[in-house]
């Protein structure tokens, strides 16, 4: 007796292959981003809304920042004209779904990398760029020069963000009491610390040097040792396509690479004479290594000339040369006692 065995429906085999086309469409849009931006001729990079020295239009509406020169970089490797991108601001709401829609090529806007970002919403980091961390700023007056002293004090903050949860945290583990004073925006909770209402003020470290600004007598507050999170912010670019992960990725190390050996905006052309295997290899002179990106063996030649190496960034537009005056920190070169350390380019 033969077993009876049940037919396949017919509307399986077509649901299939719909979701099989469907899913491979997918991919090979998601493939083909460097084609895309350079059929288009112009890079187009989310960046934040306004925020002094990461991203933020100037009196004649052009767009400043270490976040901008990040997009300004990864367009002279493609196009050789950092001007070609196209800035598009995104709230914190809305800046993953636009990368995710396609909207925008590129996300460089102050976003911390964490698990559930990547795993969980099909984004790639690309590298921390930037690492930052929760602090305090407090007035020069009361002679702290740790946050530890703070036990008594009083601590304006965010209500619902995670620096009012992280302060909450570092109370915990620290076994010492102060109160919290919690405000809907991050304006009125400077505001009020400049009014005298709190002994100290917490938000991520960046933006501490940010709001400092803000104060009556900025040169009045400092900003305390301390780092009491994680905060390692890094551009962000859609998962399935590794061409464009890499060219993003690797223009953030060549960035790197150039300040470790030396290379700058003012002697990046003159260092193609250069003798230094290392620099020949990263400015192309020797080996090609641009193909497997996408790009011609000089990328890194025509990213140093357009905005320079990681510290010209960073010092033009948080360090020693900007209002900010932020200090390198974790965010020197690791020779320099910082954290950052990029894989050759070889």
């Amino acid at each position: 007796m033969r077993k009876h065995v049940p037919k396949t429906p017919r509307l399986v085999f077509p649901v299939c292959l719909a979701v099989c086309l469907a899913l491979l469409a997918s991919v090979a849009r998601a493939e083909n981003t460097l084609d895309v931006v350079r059929g288009r001729g112009v890079l187009v990079c989310g960046v934040n809304t306004g925020l002094a020295g990461f991203g933020l239009p100037d009196d004649r509406g052009l767009w400043r920042g270490f976040d901008i020169d990040y997009c300004r970089a990864v367009a002279a490797a493609i196009f050789d004209d950092p001007g070609k991108v196209k800035f598009v601001p995104l709230s914190g709401k809305d800046r993953f779904t636009a990368l995710q829609s396609g909207e925008v090529d590129l996300l460089s806007r102050n976003t911390t990398w964490t698990q559930s970002r990547e795993a969980g919403q099909g984004l790639l980091f690309t590298g921390i760029n930037y690492f930052d961390g929760q602090g305090f700023l407090a007035r020069k007056k009361l002679g702290l020069d740790s946050a530890s002293k703070l036990s008594g004090a009083s601590i304006c903050v965010q209500q619902g963000t995670t620096s009012e949860l992280n302060l909450a945290d570092y109370f915990r583990k620290s076994g010492f009491r102060a109160e919290t004073v919690v405000f809907s925006t991050a304006d009125e909770a400077i505001k009020a610390y400049d009014s005298g209402r709190c002994d100290a003020f917490t938000t991520d470290g960046s933006a501490l040097y940010v709001q400092r600004m803000k104060t009556t007598s900025p040169d009045d507050h400092e900003v305390l040792p301390e780092i009491i999170s994680k905060e390692p912010f890094a551009p962000v670019v859609r998962q399935g396509d590794d061409r464009w992960f890499n060219l993003v990725k690797w223009t953030h190390f060549a960035l790197l690479d150039a300040e470790e050996l030396g290379v700058t905006s003012a002697n990046v052309e003159q260092l193609r004479k250069s003798d230094n295997p290392e620099i020949r290899r990263l400015l192309g002179v020797e080996g090609d290594f641009g193909a497997g990106l996408g790009l011609p063996a000089d990328w890194v030649v025509r990213i140093v000339r357009a905005v320079g190496n990681y510290g010209e960034i960073f010092e033009r537009n948080l360090g020693a040369d900007s209002p900010l005056k932020i200090p390198r920190g974790l965010n020197a070169q690791w020779r320099q006692g910082g954290l950052h350390y990029a894989p050759p380019v070889r």
